[in-house]
C-alpha cells in the first residue's frame, strides 16, 4: 500500500489493486477512512480539522489522484503528489 502523499500527521495511501469506485485511503492517528476521488463520498471516521485538510487536498489535485489511482489499480508504483502546505 504506497503512501502518495503525507501532510499534517496524515497519510494518503492507495492499495494495489483496489475496488471500484476510484478512492485512496487517509489515516490521521488512530483514524482511518476511505474518499471517493470523484465526488469526496467519506466512509469512516475522522477528525473534522484532518478531513477538511484532506478534501482541500483533494480538490487541489484531483486529476493527479485520479493518474495515480490508475497506476495502482494495474499494481503499478504510483507517483507521489504535494502534500498540502
Amino acid at each position: 500500500m504506497p503512501t502518495i502523499s503525507e501532510f499534517f500527521g496524515i497519510k494518503i495511501i492507495l492499495r494495489f489493486i483496489d475496488h471500484n469506485p476510484p478512492h485512496f485511503h487517509a489515516t490521521y492517528q488512530n483514524d482511518k477512512v476511505s474518499i471517493e476521488i470523484e465526488n469526496g463520498k467519506v466512509k469512516g471516521e475522522i477528525s473534522e480539522r484532518a478531513l477538511r485538510l484532506i478534501l482541500e487536498w483533494l480538490d487541489l489535485h484531483r486529476e493527479e489522484i485520479k493518474e495515480a489511482w490508475e497506476m495502482a489499480s494495474k499494481g503499478e508504483n504510483p507517483n507521489k503528489i504535494e502534500p498540502l502546505k
